[in-house]
């Protein structure tokens, strides 16, 4: 009995027997040797291996002839309704469940638009009121800073007509003085009894100072005087 063995490439396999090696995954282009080859040949070129690759054909299935199957009458009717009849029927219902949609649309969106309408006019009607209200505080504010400042003005002309009044008075007796004081100087300088000439002197200094502040003072009051009467002029 002879041994085969087979090359898969890589390394050899074997030994196999004829029956083992009908159990190896062998092809045409499989190597195979045995005892007394020469070289390694293809499995297909070996006699005893020629049957493992033999064609074997498949076997004849017999055809199972198929039911004959009645045609299936077609009904032309549709809910009692002729085909055309019925198909006529739906699409004038879809027409008429368009329009409907259709009209329930647009009277949504003709009310939302109504109401957005409303809803502008009562914002603009509330910016109207808002702003008339705000132009008639700033009247009232305006009113009364007039009010105030005439009432100001009005203090303060009373208040420099009292000291021009004040100012005057005191011209009046201040000049009157000054000319008392300056009769009693020439009164002074003229009289010589009952008294030295330093008695004489001093008196006259004193006089003499007291003409000086009274010219001061007159000056003052009267510098006074013009400064009101120009602030007079600023107020309105």
């Amino acid at each position: 009995m002879r041994s085969y063995y087979i090359n898969n490439g890589k390394e050899n396999g074997g030994p196999f027997t004829l029956e083992e090696l009908k159990k190896q995954d062998l092809n045409k282009a499989s190597l195979v040797w045995y005892q007394g080859m020469n070289e390694w040949k293809n499995a297909q070129d070996i006699e005893e291996l020629k049957t493992f690759f033999a064609v074997v054909p498949p076997t004849i299935k017999r055809s199972i002839p198929s039911p004959e199957i009645e045609p299936i009458k077609k009904s032309t009717t549709i809910l009692g309704l002729k085909k055309s009849h019925f198909f006529l029927t739906l699409l004038f219902l879809s027409i008429f469940a368009a329009v409907l949609v259709l009209n329930v649309i647009q009277n949504n969106k003709r009310s939302e638009l109504d109401l957005k309408n409303k809803q502008t006019e009562f914002s603009n009607e509330k910016i109207t009121l808002e702003q008339n209200e705000f132009n008639e505080q700033r009247i009232q504010d305006e009113i009364k800073k007039r009010i105030a400042l005439e009432n100001n003005n009005l203090r303060r002309r009373d208040s420099i007509n009292s000291r021009i009044t004040e100012i005057k008075a005191l011209l009046i007796d201040n000049k009157n003085q000054f000319e008392n004081t300056q009769k009693d100087f020439t009164d002074a300088e003229k009289f010589t009894f009952f008294r030295s000439e330093n008695e004489k002197l001093e008196e006259m200094s004193l006089l003499q100072n007291d003409l000086q502040n009274i010219k001061s003072q007159i000056s003052q009051l009267q510098n006074e005087s013009d400064r009101l009467y120009l602030q007079l002029e600023t107020i309105h």
